[in-house]
């Protein structure tokens, strides 16, 4: 039977206790993590948020605790009371933090019992099936590691909470039920009782609001803002989640950068003491893609992109003249001393992750250490043709060249994920760097096929840039926008811009990507209409907050420093949401299901 507290404290956590505190009389409660019967001596870990401690129980110390504790099993919760002690120089555990000390145990309580658990709470549940873990993520939270991304995730939240308020920023809470207004990933609806067969939306992000924050003149926003999106999830991606949100007003897009390099340094400063050097490299759009095949590069290694275009645009190979002829393009990259590591087998494998983005396929050229030169296309080259494209591939003997020929889109993304792996396969990445970058300059508006229009490639209230304005009207393709993305090794951490803040160029803005005046006004008037009334210059941005914690704790998805995440499928295990609801509660709604689709 669970035994209560009747007025007794706890003086300290597990952990915390050390060599300082023996002699004194504690108390500890937390969980067993481990216990050991040797017969006259009774050993159990006791374990809480801090870390673990030991305690001894004997009938020397205490016959009645030492005859409960013969009942103690994993994950029982325990208050122990005794004196702290040194252990025995035979006994002391150097890689544990209590290691030296233990408690001789006077009384015990068992504050509840507990069933065997379905997987061991400790961090070799790592192994275990993710659905069971998460099925019972109350479990799985209580391991020291799933721990450890909770308190970053606190510790990051309160450094962003003081950092940003000394920079004069308030944090100002923003709506969470809010107006649909699609352009991007779908909402997440959320009908009105009192208003019926309307809907609210849940903010994919507080984009506008903040921007109506500077018009109103609060100068600096921060917030730490809860987004909702109703996408397919990735290992970076979850249908809810965190952002570090941010607005600054009179500024240019150096001053925001300024500001957020601060941030990340003191972040690394004080987690994990890393003096990061300032200010971070930057690298346009345009430079990014045809160096690295990608708008978040992770610059740790090399093997960057080479332009062939202009060397084969007149040779014998259809394949790589007609690509060009399209307006696309001939690229390469280069494995460095790959030649003897790659198989057949794995050229094929390569050549069907290019096929996994698009590309038609992919050609190679195997230099090996002896000189000899092995290719799939050397017959459609001359020696001194094939020499001239080693050469620009700056390739050596005992590499390998690899190129794709397609529309550039095609290119940059089959050899951007090409690069990726090769850097895995030859262990050319270190995982102890950390490379910033701000990729600037993106382009304001891409092409959808689908749609048959211009799309915001971020959104749709990013600023072009000055120079480029008038081509907003002509050739909107070209158009740069203020933009800003922070990339930490291959990852995006954050992004922003400087925000349109006229009227006339929001207006031109939405007619480019096809919005009518009559939808702009429907959608966006209290936007419009708020330009009317003097909008300061103003821009920002908004960290991924999930994956700043995921990398800091060198995890590869962001579920496992999230308390409660989703699965794949955007539903909870633990929980079963989301989950049909009462008639009634559809009724008050004015909703009905038309057709239930079996689980």
């Amino acid at each position: 039977m669970a035994e209560q507290l009747a007025g007794l404290k706890r003086t300290c956590r597990c952990a915390e206790l050390t060599k300082e505190d023996v002699g004194k009389t504690v108390t500890v409660m937390g969980w067993v993590h481990a216990r050991r019967d040797l017969g006259a001596l009774l050993f159990a870990w006791i374990r809480d948020v801090s870390g673990v401690i030991q305690a001894v129980f004997s009938e020397d110390f205490d016959k009645e605790a030492y005859e409960k504790a013969s009942a103690l099993r994993h994950e029982f919760v325990v208050a122990v009371t005794g004196t702290l002690v040194l252990r025995d120089e035979s006994a002391v555990n150097r890689d544990l933090k209590t290691g030296e000390i233990e408690i001789n145990a006077t009384s015990l309580k068992i504050l509840n019992a507990s069933e065997v658990p379905p997987f061991h709470i400790d961090d070799s549940s790592d192994n275990v099936n993710d659905a069971l873990r998460l099925t019972y993520r109350y479990l799985d939270l209580r391991r020291p590691e799933v721990q450890k991304g909770l308190i970053m995730r606190h510790e990051v939240a309160q450094i962003a909470r003081n950092y940003f308020s000394e920079q004069q920023f308030m944090e100002i809470e923003t709506p969470i039920l809010t107006k649909s207004t699609p352009e991007g990933a779908r909402d997440y609806l959320v009908p009105s009782r009192v208003h019926p067969g309307k809907f609210y939306a849940l903010p994919q992000s507080p984009q506008l609001y903040k921007q109506l924050l500077m018009i109103a003149g609060m100068d600096r926003y921060f917030q730490l803002a809860r987004c909702f999106r109703d996408e397919d999830l990735r290992a970076d991606r979850q249908p809810e989640f965190t952002q570090i949100d941010l607005e600054m007003s009179f500024v240019e897009a150096d001053d925001v950068i300024s500001v957020n390099e601060g941030f990340i340094k003191k972040v690394f400063k004080d987690l994990k003491g890393i003096d990061l050097v300032t200010p971070f490299p930057r690298m346009c759009y345009r430079e990014a893609m045809e160096r690295y095949g990608s708008d978040k590069p992770d610059t740790r290694f090399g093997v960057e992109i080479h332009d062939l275009s202009d060397l084969v645009k007149d040779c014998e190979f259809g394949v790589f003249t007609s690509a060009i002829e399209a307006g696309g393009s001939v690229r390469c990259i280069t494995a460095p001393d790959a030649a003897e590591k790659f198989s057949r087998k794995d050229m094929d494998k390569l050549v069907d992750l290019c096929k996994l983005f698009r590309a038609k396929g992919m050609a190679w050229i195997t230099i090996m250490p002896d000189g000899e030169i092995k290719s799939s296309i050397a017959k459609f080259f001359t020696e001194e043709q094939m020499q001239t494209i080693i050469a620009r591939a700056e390739a050596k003997a005992g590499d390998v060249i690899m190129i794709v020929a397609d529309r550039n889109r095609v290119v940059f993304d089959a050899l951007g994920n090409l690069r990726l792996e090769i850097g895995k396969r030859l262990d050319l990445i270190n995982p102890d760097d950390y490379n910033f970058l701000w990729v600037t300059e993106f382009p304001l508006l891409e092409y959808d096929e689908e749609e048959g229009r211009y799309v915001a490639m971020h959104h749709p209230f990013t600023s072009p840039m000055d120079e480029d304005l008038h081509l907003l009207d002509t050739n909107p393709g070209e158009v740069r926008a203020k933009a800003y993305d922070i990339i930490l090794n291959g990852v995006e951490l954050g992004g922003g811009s400087i925000r349109i803040h006229s009227q006339e160029i929001q207006k031109k803005m939405f007619k480019a990507i096809g919005m009518s005046e009559e939808e702009a006004q429907s959608r966006f008037s209290f936007l419009l209409d708020a330009f009317r009334f003097g909008a300061p210059p103003h821009g920002g941005m908004a960290y991924g907050f999930d994956r700043l914690i995921m990398l800091l704790s060198g995890k590869s998805s962001i579920r496992d420093i999230i308390a409660f995440p989703k699965v794949q499928n955007a539903s909870e295990l633990m929980n079963g949401a989301p989950s049909y609801v009462d008639d009634k509660q559809l009724t008050e709604l004015a909703l009905s299901i038309t057709a239930e689709t079996e689980e």
